[in-house]
C-alpha cells in the first residue's frame, strides 16, 4: 500500500507538465520528427546566437538612409519577433527571419542614397515587393520566375550582393578610402596613430569570426563583435552607453508609408529588384535549411511550401509597416537545425528571445561602426561563395554573371548589377545564336533596366 502510495505521489508534479508538453508535442509533431522539446528550445538559442548581429547591424545600416536609429532598433526586433512567430506556428518550420542583409544595404546606399527616394518611399517599396511577393505565391507563378532565371545569374546576384557588403564594410570600418587617382585605396593601419585602431579592430573581428565560426561556437559572430567592442573601450573607440532599458519609440517609422512616386519608372525597377533578392534568398534559404534538417519529402518537394511562403510575403510587408527593410528567411537557421531543431517551436524561441531583446537597445547602441563591420564583412564572405557553383564551361553563362556580381560594388548599386547582368546576358546570348536560351522573362527584364538607364 504504501508503495503505491509512493507511486502515485511522484507521478503527481509531472500531470500538469506533460499535458502542455503532449499538447506542444501534438501541435508541432516534435516527436514525429525525431526531436524533443528540450532539444527545439536548445535550437532556438542557437540560431538566435547566430543571427542576434542583426540587432546591432541594421540599425547602424538604415541609420545611412537618415531613419532614427531607436525606432530601426525595435523595428528590426519586431520584425524579425513576429516574422518568425507566424513561421513557427503557421507554417511550422525552425526557420527565423529578420530583416535581410543586402537588401538593407540596397535599401539605404541604393534606393535612397543613390536614387534619392526618401526612406519613406523605400519603406513603401518594400511593401509593394511584399505584396508581389505574395501574390506570384498565390496565383503559383514564383516557380515560373525562379525558373526563367539562369542559374548563374542566380549565383551571380547573390556573390553580388556579398561583394557590396564587403565593400560597404571595408569603408566604414575605414580599411578602404578614396583616393582621387585609384578612386580607392587602403586606409591607415599604423598602430601607432589612435585613428587607424578602428580599420584594424574590424580586421581582426573578422578573423576572430571566422575563426569561431569554424568551431561552431554558437553566437560566433556577435561574440567577435563584442570582444573587438570592448578592446575599444580604453582606446576611447567604444562608448558604453548601458545595458537595459525600456524600447525606444517605434512612432517614427511606424506606418510611414510614402506613395507619392509609385508610378515612376525607377521606383518599378526598384521594387521588382526588392522582389527577385527575396524570391531567390528566400528559396534558397528554404530549400538549404529543411533539406539539412530532413524536412524535404522523398521527391525533393517542401511540405507546406504556400504556409512558408506566406510567412515569408508576411514578413516583408509586416517589417515595412514598423519600419524597416525586407525581412527575410534566414540562413542562420541552420545553426539550429544543426543543433536538432525540426519543427516551429525552434522558430517559436528564436521569436521569444527577440522579443526580450527589445529591452537591450542601450547595449546594441554600443557597439561600434568597425565593430559591426567585421560582422558585415564575414556575412559578405558568405554570401560570395556563389561565384565557385557557377558553370564556368560556358562563357555566355558566365560572362554577364561576372558583370553583374561585379558591377554590384564598382557601381554601388546591387539593381545596376542586376540589370547589367540580365542586359548583357541577352544581348550575348542572341549574338552567339542561343536564342532559345532566352526566356521571355528575362528578356522584359532586361528591356526594363535599358529603359531605366537610358532615360533616367
Amino acid at each position: 500500500m504504501a508503495k503505491s502510495k509512493k507511486t502515485k505521489k511522484s507521478n503527481e508534479p509531472r500531470t500538469q507538465p506533460s499535458g502542455f508538453e503532449s499538447w506542444l508535442d501534438s501541435y508541432f509533431s516534435i516527436g514525429a520528427n525525431g526531436s524533443t522539446i528540450r532539444t527545439e528550445i536548445i535550437a532556438g538559442f542557437t540560431t538566435f546566437l547566430t543571427m542576434a548581429y542583426i540587432i546591432v547591424v541594421n540599425p547602424q545600416i538604415l541609420a545611412k538612409a537618415g531613419m532614427p536609429q531607436g525606432a530601426v532598433f525595435v523595428a528590426t526586433c519586431l520584425a524579425a519577433a513576429v516574422a518568425t512567430a507566424v513561421m513557427g506556428l503557421y507554417a511550422k518550420y525552425p526557420i527565423a527571419l529578420a530583416p535581410g542583409m543586402g537588401l538593407n544595404a540596397f535599401f539605404a546606399f541604393t534606393i535612397v542614397l543613390t536614387y534619392k527616394y526618401t526612406w519613406q518611399q523605400a519603406l513603401w517599396a518594400v511593401f509593394l515587393s511584399g505584396v508581389l511577393f505574395f501574390l506570384v505565391s498565390v496565383f503559383r507563378i514564383r516557380e515560373y520566375i525562379i525558373d526563367a532565371i539562369p542559374m548563374n545569374l542566380k549565383l551571380a546576384i547573390s556573390a553580388g550582393v556579398g561583394l557590396f557588403l564587403a565593400i560597404i564594410a571595408l569603408e566604414n570600418a575605414g580599411i578602404v578610402v578614396d583616393h582621387p587617382a585609384t578612386l580607392v585605396t587602403l586606409g591607415k593601419l599604423d598602430p601607432r596613430i589612435i585613428a587607424s585602431w578602428p580599420a584594424i579592430l574590424a580586421i581582426l573581428g573578422f578573423i576572430l569570426i571566422a575563426a569561431l565560426n569554424y568551431r561552431n561556437i554558437p553566437g560566433a559572430t556577435i561574440i567577435g563583435m563584442f570582444i573587438v567592442a570592448a578592446i575599444g573601450i580604453p582606446l576611447g573607440l567604444t562608448k558604453f552607453a548601458g545595458i537595459v532599458s525600456l524600447p525606444p519609440s517605434i512612432s517614427p517609422t511606424l506606418l510611414a508609408f510614402d506613395w507619392s512616386r509609385t508610378f515612376e519608372l525607377t521606383f518599378i525597377i526598384v521594387v521588382l529588384t526588392l522582389f527577385l533578392i527575396d524570391v531567390f534568398d528566400n528559396a534558397g534559404t528554404l530549400i538549404g535549411v529543411t533539406h539539412r534538417s530532413g524536412l524535404l519529402d522523398k521527391n525533393g518537394k517542401l511540405p507546406r511550401m504556400k504556409q512558408a511562403l506566406i510567412s515569408d510575403c508576411f514578413a516583408a510587408m509586416f517589417g515595412s509597416a514598423v519600419g524597416t527593410s525586407t525581412t527575410t528567411s534566414y540562413i542562420e537557421s541552420s545553426a539550429g537545425v544543426a543543433a536538432g531543431g525540426r519543427t516551429g517551436l525552434t522558430a517559436v524561441v528564436v521569436s521569444i528571445l527577440f522579443l526580450l531583446a527589445l529591452f537591450f537597445s542601450p547595449l546594441a547602441a554600443s557597439i561600434p561602426a568597425y565593430a559591426s563591420a567585421a560582422a558585415l564583412l564575414f556575412v559578405a564572405a558568405i554570401m560570395a561563395r556563389g561565384l565557385a557553383e557557377m558553370n564556368w564551361d560556358d562563357v555566355t553563362d558566365y560572362a554577364p554573371a561576372i558583370v553583374c556580381a561585379v558591377a554590384m560594388p564598382l557601381t554601388y548599386s546591387i539593381a545596376t548589377g542586376i540589370g547589367l547582368g540580365f542586359i548583357t546576358f541577352v544581348l550575348i546570348k542572341l549574338l552567339a545564336g542561343k536564342q532559345n536560351e532566352v526566356s521571355p522573362a528575362i528578356a522584359v527584364l532586361a528591356v526594363l533596366f535599358a529603359l531605366k538607364f537610358a532615360f533616367t
